[in-house]
């Protein structure tokens, strides 16, 4: 298949060793990556690994500018995700408009780790709104974390409340939810609006209870993904085959879904 589309990547700045921390530098030594975290994106690299790998198509976040840029060149290639900052509530309200309306980003990403607070708390709902008003997805870590910060905000149940709040958000959430993984499946089932994505976790490593929603009761509901750089793609796409999938929901998992999320049709 030639045309994955991957929704969870990154587009990482070289980090110098005087801006280095031990908390971000924990998630990608665990995964032998350390030298991207601290050499930054190689965009032509990224490309190359993604033509070699038949993704034709990446949701890609990180320092606004560099995405934009990469967004700008590679409009074929890349979905721009705004990372929103909730601390200044309505200039990432209007940052998000913006980068929507300006530059064509599909996504709206938060990680609530990094703010120490849970997705349900009342600085994220302006942004949501906006995600409604735009018609964009809004995409979220949920889990625990690989940067040494609290996991709390990562609990699936406090996106129970958000699409209840909201329920024409379409609501992508990453990471598979371990290690509360059953926890993010009710979830899921539940709101029409919600999806599970497999961000930062590779198919041998799926528990059985996700490897049987996939392919069952929940085969449109899960998007392919793999934090590139933090996983490489040849690494998460040569252990599907073992997984046992179906033709349609190999297709369904590697590229419908992310279209019907993302409304890319």
């Amino acid at each position: 298949m030639d045309d994955i589309i991957d929704v969870w990547t990154q587009y990482l700045s070289p980090t110098p060793p005087e801006k280095r921390s031990a908390a971000a530098e924990n998630v990608f030594r665990n995964y032998g990556r350390l030298n991207w975290y601290h050499d930054g994106t190689d965009v032509a690299q990224m490309l190359a690994d993604m033509d070699r790998n038949g993704v034709r198509l990446a949701a890609i976040s990180g320092e606004p500018a560099h995405v934009r840029e990469a967004v700008r060149r590679h409009p074929d290639r890349f979905i721009g995700e705004y990372h929103a900052d909730p601390t200044d509530i309505m200039a990432a309200v209007r940052g998000l408009q913006e980068h929507v309306e300006v530059y064509g980003f599909k996504v709206l990403r938060i990680e609530p780790f990094i703010w120490r607070k849970p997705p349900t708390d009342a600085c994220y709902y302006p942004l949501y709104a906006k995600c409604v008003e735009l018609d964009v997805a809004f995409q979220t870590q949920v889990g625990h974390t690989g940067p040494l910060l609290p996991s709390e905000t990562g609990r699936p149940l406090y996106i129970d409340q958000v699409a209840l709040d909201f329920p024409e958000l379409r609501i992508i959430c990453g990471h598979i939810g371990w290690p509360w993984t059953e926890e993010m499946i009710a979830v899921a089932w539940k709101h029409a609006n919600v999806f599970i994505d497999t961000s930062a976790h590779v198919p041998k490593h799926y528990p059985p209870a996700f490897v049987h929603f996939m392919k069952t009761f929940g085969k449109t509901k899960v998007l392919f993904a793999t934090d590139y750089p933090l996983l490489p793609f040849e690494r998460v796409l040569s252990e599907l085959d073992a997984l046992g999938l179906s033709p349609e929901v190999r297709q369904l998992f590697l590229r419908d879904n992310a279209r019907r999320a993302l409304k890319l049709d």
